[in-house]
């Protein structure tokens, strides 16, 4: 079907689906289903007068929806059906939505939730309608400013970031659960599950179980960690919204908030990106903080990043990206080796 039939459907609504292959992950509502979500959130009377669908998000699907009656447009996300869902990555649209009253201390940045719906009545997907946030993204602004002024914008990042982790949580693990009484056994379930999701996937785990066994026989250093904070999941350059007009980088909001956890800052993929290169985003480091680098925190660090490693290689499969999934056992290959 055409995106002129498409558009038809609903009296004239203008619909732009991301067309995709029949096997992709991601796979698009159609104009009706984006109706019927849009019925439920705002009444039975509600006219939409357009849908696009934004190319942007690997995992949710996204529409930026203007209807008739409001001035503005509101932004639907849909998750993946439950069937298609990693274990390791279940209900994370539901994880967000239990994140939002701990996520406070950024309110002025992040998009108001309007409506979500678990009860798959509708069209048997979870969803959520959020409001608009005005902004370019990072990745397609920053570079539009001289590199002398980008450490502005990592500043900003350092400190946004610094406000979250600064919030203390009443578990370890992800926000909106299971909860686990410890670090180490967060981690390791963590691993555990990564591992399970790359079996299913028919790739070899092996070196992720191996991981979790030396972090499960070194839990103790894991453990040091008694103190669950508030971690960003996934926050960094591509979760950030700029002004298009502010003579120097300015951040004016954040997004995507669905694989927040409660445990140790330097867990944070913030972390890992702030740490990846001694460039401009050295700036961080001035308003978040320095980083703790014990021996005993070091460890740590090559421990997480062997999980981030696992859960990259599950992404870089479900995306179909064979070569780079095959380049990340080298890579796993190298924090091994400094783990054991």
């Amino acid at each position: 079907m055409t995106n002129s039939l498409r558009a038809g459907i609903l009296g004239g609504m203008d619909f732009q689906p991301v067309e995709r292959a029949s096997e992709a992950f991601q796979q698009s509502l159609t104009a009706e289903e984006i109706g019927k979500v849009c019925r439920r959130a705002f009444g039975d009377a509600a006219t939409l007068v357009s849908a696009v669908e934004l190319g942007t998000g690997m995992y949710n699907n996204v529409y930026r929806v203007a209807l008739a009656d409001q001035a503005r447009p509101v932004i639907l996300r849909v998750a993946p059906p439950e069937t298609r869902q990693f274990r390791s990555e279940r209900h994370l649209m539901r994880n967000e939505f239990a994140s939002v009253p701990w996520l406070a201390v950024i309110a002025p940045l992040m998009p108001q939730v309007l409506a979500a719906d678990w009860s798959h009545e509708v069209i048997g997907r979870d969803w959520m309608i959020q409001t608009h946030l005005d902004g370019i993204p990072a990745p397609e602004h920053l570079g539009t400013y001289p590199r002398a002024a980008w450490p502005a914008f990592f500043r900003q990042m350092g400190a946004i970031t610094r406000s979250v982790h600064d919030v203390r949580g009443p578990h370890f693990g992800p926000v909106g659960g299971p909860g686990y009484a410890t670090w180490g056994e967060a981690v390791i379930a963590s691993l555990e599950e990564i591992a399970a999701d790359l079996d299913g996937a028919g790739l070899d785990a092996a070196d992720v179980r191996k991981v979790a066994a030396v972090a499960a026989h070194e839990s103790a250093v894991l453990d040091e960690v008694t103190e669950p904070r508030l971690l960003t999941g996934d926050l960094w350059t591509v979760n950030a919204l700029m002004d298009p007009t502010a003579p120097e980088p300015v951040i004016t909001g954040v997004l995507d908030f669905d694989r927040t956890w409660f445990g140790d800052p330097a867990a944070d993929w913030t972390i890992r990106m702030a740490t990846a290169k001694a460039d401009e985003r050295e700036a961080f480091w001035e308003s978040y903080g320095a980083l703790d680098r014990s021996p005993a925190a070091v460890w740590r660090a090559q421990v997480y990043e062997a999980r981030h490693l696992s859960a990259i290689r599950l992404e870089r499969h479900r995306l179909a990206k064979t070569d780079a999934v095959r380049e990340s056992y080298g890579a796993m290959a190298e924090v091994l080796a400094g783990l054991t």
